[in-house]
């Protein structure tokens, strides 16, 4: 997936931030001091993102514009606009954008950041 330089305005208009038609990353939570993190991901017409696991964190998928496919162990069910999943940590998923293309909201909780330290 294509990253450009997201936006990070918050408030955000993120249908409009998804109609510019760019695909890959497009908007993303940046505050400082926050527990979340959220991404706005737009997907051409037939991308798809390979099946994956996030062992560690649960995510909530919301769309926002556009159709696609979600793939869970669980079958494959449809993404229209304001459809919203909850992907349990550990739980395999695809997705894959119509032919308009997906726009949809990812928020998890915000991993910490990576330390050097001196190993004990």
């Amino acid at each position: 997936m294509r990253e450009h330089t997201p936006s990070e305005a918050v408030p955000a208009n993120l249908r409009e931030i998804a109609a510019t038609g760019a695909a890959g990353i497009l908007w993303r939570l940046r505050e400082e001091g926050r527990q979340l993190d959220a991404n706005l991901v737009r997907l051409a017409a037939g991308e798809r993102i390979d099946q994956h696991a996030e062992p560690d964190l649960d995510v909530l998928l919301v769309v926002v514009s556009g159709a696609g496919t979600l793939t869970t162990g669980d079958g494959a069910v449809s993404l229209t606009p304001g459809a919203l999943a909850w992907l349990a940590h550990g739980q395999a998923r695809a997705v894959e954008a119509g032919p308009e293309g997906l726009s949809y909201l990812t928020v998890h909780r915000r991993r910490p950041g990576l330390r050097i330290g001196f190993r004990s």
